[in-house]
C-alpha cells in the first residue's frame, strides 16, 4: 500500500475526554473515530488491525472443528421471552419495535437465536456435537461507556456455541475451546491468564475468562504464584482462618462515638485495627432485609452473597435502615437486631469486638458471639486479599488486574429445555441437547493489546497485529531518483513476497514521517536516504527497538524477509 493512496489520520493530541492510554492512543493514530457515547468508526488503519485479529480468531476456531454462520442482529422478543430473559436481561438490552409493533431487540449475545437454529435442524444424536460461530457485531446500552473500544455499546464479538447428546461430549469441547483461546491470545502476542469465573448474566454450570493483563484492568483477578490456582475475586473463595475462636476477655460495653461512622473514623477514635471491627450491611435481596457482618477491613463479594441469598444485593437506603435498626447507616451493629444476620467466615472466629450499637452516636466494645448474641449463620462472603490461603491448598493468592477478552461458558440444558431444543438418543428416547457458549471481544482485543504495547512514541504492537508489518520511509522521494527507485524496487519486492507493507511516499518531511510510522505502530521500518545509499547502506530499526542498525542495500530484501521470519 502506497501512503499517498491511503488514509493516514494521525493527531497531535487527543481528545481530553480519552482516560486509558489505549483510547488516547486509538484516537491519535487514527485507528477510531467517535461517532457517539460509545460508539466508533472503525477508520483504515484500525480496521487493518482489528481484521487481523478477526483472522487469527477464524483460523483456529475453524482448526478446532468450528461452523462459521452468520445470524441475524436483530432478533425477535419471541425467542427472549421463551428463555425469561426478555425482562431478565436488563436495560442494557436495547429494545425496538418494527412498523407492525412489533418487538425486537439489537442482539447483546445469541444464545436464544443459535438454539432455535439447532431445535429446527438437529433431530438426531448422529448430528452432534457441532460447533458454530460467528463474527458479528453485537450491542449492549452500557449505562457508562468509556475507554473507547474497550467499553462501548456497540462492538465485534466472536459467539461460538457447540451442541452435544451428553455433558461428557460438552466437556470435551470445553477443554478444546480453552485450548484454542490460549493459541488465539498466544498467536496475538498477549499476555493473558484464563480463570475461574461467575456465570452472570449467561447462566451454566461453570466458566473460565480468559484476561489480558493490564494495570489498567476492570477486573481484579486472584492467583497463586506456587500453583494453576487462578480465579476472578468475585469467585475465588475466601477460606474460613485455621485458628478457633478465642473465649471472651473483655465485658460489654457501650461507647459514645460522635460523629465516627465510617470504619477510618471508628478505628481513629477508639484506636483499635480495622480488623477488631465488624461492620454490618443492611442489604435487600428482593423484599427481604438481610444483615452481613464483614470485618472492618474486608469488602463484601456482591456476587457471592447473591448467589447466597438467591437474589441481587443492594444496600438498603436510610429509612429502610432507620426501619430495621433504629438508626442511620454507619451505627448498625448485630446486637438485638430482628433480622436475618449472616456472617463471613472472618467474622465468625471474631471475640471482644467493636461494632456498632444501633444507636446513632454510639458503638458496642467487648462483644462476642454466644454470650452477647446468638451464633451467626455462617458464609463466605468477602473479596480475597493479598496473602490469603490459595483455596487448592498449595500457597498463598496474589491479586493483579486483567482486562477480559474472552469467556467459555459450559451452559448445560438452560437454554434447549426452555426452548425444546431436542434430539432423539440411541435408544430412541427424546433429550435435551447439553450446550456450551464460547465468546472473544474481537474489538476490545485491540485496546487491551495496546495496554499491553505501546511507549512514549505510541503503539507498539507485536508483529502479527501490527496495522502494517514493515514501513519503508523513504527521505527525498519526490527529490532523488535513487532514493525513488530503491523505494520503489524494495516495495515491489517486498509485495511480491506477501509482506504487508507501506511506502510512504508523500512529500513530507522525515520528522513526521517517522512519528507517524512509530504512532500508528508499524512493527518494522526501513529508511533509504542519499547519503545512506552513497555508502551502500539503509537503516533498518524495529518497533520496539532502542536503536537504528546499518544495513547492507545489495540483498537488503533477503535479510529483511528473514529478520521477519524470526522474530
Amino acid at each position: 500500500m502506497r501512503a499517498s493512496q491511503f488514509f493516514i489520520g494521525t493527531l497531535k493530541e487527543a481528545p481530553a475526554e480519552a482516560e486509558l492510554i489505549s483510547h488516547r492512543l486509538m484516537l491519535r493514530a487514527g485507528y477510531i473515530r467517535r461517532l457517539g457515547s460509545g460508539l466508533y468508526t472503525w477508520m483504515p488503519m484500525g480496521l487493518r488491525v482489528l481484521r487481523k485479529v478477526e483472522a487469527v480468531v477464524r483460523e483456529e476456531m475453524d482448526r478446532a472443528g468450528g461452523l462459521e454462520v452468520l445470524m441475524p442482529a436483530v432478533q425477535p422478543a419471541e425467542l427472549w421471552e421463551e428463555t425469561g430473559r426478555w425482562q431478565q436481561f436488563g436495560p442494557q438490552m436495547l429494545k425496538i419495535v418494527d412498523r407492525h409493533e412489533r418487538s425486537f431487540c439489537f442482539g447483546p449475545t445469541h444464545e436464544e437465536v443459535v438454539t432455535d437454529v439447532a431445535r429446527r435442524e438437529i433431530r438426531s444424536y448422529r448430528q452432534l456435537p457441532v460447533l458454530f460461530y460467528q463474527i458479528q457485531t453485537k450491542f449492549r446500552d452500557e449505562i457508562r461507556p468509556r475507554f473507547g473500544v474497550m467499553r462501548a455499546r456497540e462492538f465485534v464479538m466472536k459467539d461460538g456455541y457447540s451442541f452435544h447428546a451428553d455433558l461428557a461430549s460438552l466437556e470435551t469441547t470445553y477443554r478444546v475451546m480453552h485450548d484454542t483461546y490460549s493459541r488465539i491470545f498466544t498467536r496475538l502476542g498477549l499476555q493473558f491468564r484464563a480463570v475461574a469465573a461467575d456465570t452472570g448474566a449467561i447462566g451454566g454450570s461453570g466458566s473460565h475468562e480468559f484476561h489480558v493483563l493490564a494495570d489498567s484492568g476492570e477486573d481484579a483477578l486472584a492467583y497463586c504464584p506456587d500453583s494453576d490456582y487462578a480465579a476472578n475475586v468475585e469467585l475465588a473463595e475466601a477460606l474460613a482462618p485455621a485458628r478457633p475462636r478465642m473465649p471472651p476477655s473483655a465485658a460489654l460495653s457501650r461507647i459514645a462515638t460522635p460523629n465516627a461512622r465510617s470504619i477510618e473514623e471508628v478505628t481513629r477514635l477508639l484506636a483499635v485495627p480495622a480488623d477488631q471491627v465488624v461492620k454490618t450491611l443492611l442489604v435487600m435481596a428482593g423484599d427481604v432485609t438481610v444483615a452481613l457482618l464483614l470485618r472492618g477491613d474486608h469488602q463484601l463479594n456482591e456476587v457471592k452473597a447473591a448467589r447466597l441469598l438467591g437474589d441481587e444485593v443492594r444496600l438498603a437506603d436510610a429509612d429502610l435502615v432507620r426501619l430495621a435498626a433504629g438508626c442511620q447507616p454507619g451505627s448498625v451493629g448485630p446486637v438485638g437486631l430482628n433480622v436475618r444476620v449472616i456472617a463471613d467466615r472472618s467474622v465468625a472466629v471474631m471475640h471482644d469486638f467493636v461494632c456498632g450499637a444501633n444507636q446513632d452516636g454510639y458503638h458496642l466494645t467487648g462483644v462476642n458471639f454466644g454470650r452477647d448474641l446468638p451464633e451467626p449463620e455462617v458464609a463466605d462472603l468477602r473479596n480475597v486479599v493479598e496473602g490469603d490461603p490459595s483455596p487448592d491448598g498449595k500457597g498463598q493468592l496474589s491479586l493483579c488486574r486483567g482486562i477480559e477478552v474472552g469467556h467459555i461458558f459450559q451452559l448445560r440444558t438452560k437454554y434447549s429445555t426452555a426452548m425444546k431444543a431436542e434430539f432423539l438418543d440411541d435408544q430412541g428416547e427424546t433429550r435435551s441437547m447439553e450446550m456450551g457458549c464460547y465468546g472473544i471481544g474481537v474489538s476490545r482485543i485491540v485496546a487491551a493489546a495496546i495496554e499491553q504495547h505501546f511507549d512514549e512514541r505510541g503503539i507498539a504492537l507485536p508483529q502479527g497485529l501490527s496495522p502494517f508489518t514493515l514501513a519503508i520511509v523513504p527521505v527525498g522521494y519526490h527529490k532523488s531518483e535513487r532514493v525513488r527507485g530503491m523505494a520503489n524496487r524494495l516495495y515491489a519486492a517486498f509485495v511480491a513476497a506477501g509482506i504487508d507493507v507501506l511506502l510512504d511516499d508523500r512529500d513530507e518531511r522525515p520528522g513526521v514521517m517517522f512519528a507517524d510510522m512509530e504512532l500508528i505502530g508499524v512493527a518494522h521500518r526501513l529508511v533509504i536516504g542519499e547519503k545512506s545509499l552513497s555508502a551502500g547502506e539503509i537503516e533498518y530499526q524495529g518497533r520496539r527497538d532502542a536503536a537504528a542498525q546499518r544495513i547492507a542495500a545489495e540483498g537488503c530484501e533477503a535479510w529483511v524477509l528473514e529478520r521477519l521470519r524470526t522474530i
